[in-house]
């Protein structure tokens, strides 16, 4: 992790400076918003709105409609995994072209974050699949022209992925003590993960700082919390399901319901010189979640099958879990809670970045025609 980071830092130094000249180039003239067929006032919901059982915005199936660009554009898409459930609606809109449609041929690349990020500010890639993590914070603070710009997904209300502790004698949920834990985490403390999990151990009294953090390997994290090489640790689907009704753990906290951690980051490529292909990506990936993953989808079997094939998963494992609440819009102040995270992991300096510098809620807007 130390080495990922330090060779995190020197890229952002050596990438800085010319980051910072193209920053600057915003055009000034508002883009025109017209009215969306199909995408009327469920379209957009209050950013301020964090209530937990909030309808994520939705048009009509196959809406917003295509707008072909006038001229075909390449775009190259960095995630960190092709497998996992939050990627399945890139992965749809290309299998069923919905991108293509749009005038765009997508490419999809597996690049980790560190790798992707100074690439994405340097305009060698035109999105990052992720999440706004430290790295991306620290990479704007010094002077990474880079938004985010869509989310992705929030968790279904019976989901139990996240933070799971191993029970002491007498404790239970609301007693259980974080404070001097070791926690395994399969992702380091720059992640977004660190807002969920800094609530959890304020709620039980204790302080990011005061825990200690052992990255594992995917199959290591379960192996270490049950046989007790670690306190607690954050548990993904579909693994959380091992535990799921053993009196010795309990679940102490996910990601907030409602409230999206990631999706597309846009850096120079798409914020300045071609906003147009900026918004089409959008377009299209704002109607494949319209067309494809409205509400329970897994209970459609058929489509459950169709999106393991294509995430190459097991279906049993797949359908193990709920679905995800797939929603592309960004929440009010979710950048300032990151930042507050991150720093109580000391794992970001100086002040806090504005929201206005990381989030732009622009692209979806004029993708569904929605004006402010």
């Amino acid at each position: 992790m130390r080495r990922r980071l330090t060779a995190l830092a020197a890229a952002l130094a050596l990438l800085t400076g010319c980051a910072a000249q193209e920053a600057g180039g915003r055009p000034a003239k508002p883009r025109t918003i017209e009215p969306v067929a199909g995408c009327a006032a469920r379209a957009w919901t209050d950013p301020a709105d964090l209530a937990k059982d909030r309808r994520p915005a939705r048009c009509d199936k196959g809406a917003p409609a295509a707008r072909p660009l006038k001229k075909k554009r390449s775009l190259t898409i960095a995630t960190g995994t092709l497998n996992a459930e939050y990627v399945a609606p890139l992965r749809m809109a290309l299998a069923n072209g919905e991108f293509a449609k749009e005038g765009l041929d997508v490419h999809l690349k597996v690049l980790p974050t560190p790798e992707a990020l100074p690439l994405l500010a340097k305009g060698d890639l035109d999105v990052l699949w992720a999440a706004p993590e430290a790295a991306v914070l620290n990479g704007i603070a010094g002077g990474f022209d880079i938004r985010w710009v869509a989310g992705n997904f929030s968790p279904d209300p019976r989901s139990k992925s996240g933070l799971w502790v191993r029970l002491g004698k007498g404790e239970t949920a609301r007693s259980a003590s974080l404070k001097g834990a070791t926690l395994g985490t399969m992702i380091g403390k720059g992640s977004v993960i660190m807002y969920p999990m800094d609530r959890s151990f304020a709620r039980h009294g204790a302080r990011m700082d005061s825990v200690t953090f052992q990255q594992l390997g995917s199959s290591d994290v379960l192996t270490a919390l049950t046989g007790g090489g670690v306190d607690a640790a954050w548990l993904l689907d579909p693994v959380w399901r091992t535990v799921d009704g053993n009196k010795k753990y309990a679940f102490l906290g996910g990601q907030p319901q409602g409230e999206p951690l990631g999706g597309a980051l846009y850096g120079p490529n798409l914020l300045q010189r071609d906003p147009d292909a900026g918004v089409a990506f959008l377009r299209a990936y704002i109607r494949t979640v319209n067309t494809y993953f409205r509400g329970d989808y897994k209970a459609d079997r058929a489509f459950a099958a169709e999106l393991a094939r294509l995430l190459k998963v097991d279906a049993d494992v797949l359908t193990a879990v709920p679905s995800l609440r797939m929603d592309w819009e960004i929440r009010k102040g979710t950048a300032e809670r990151l930042q507050r995270a991150y720093r109580d992991a000391r794992v970001t300096k100086g002040p806090p970045v504005p929201e206005s510098r990381l989030v732009d809620r622009s692209f979806y807007a004029e993708a569904v025609g929605h004006r402010p």
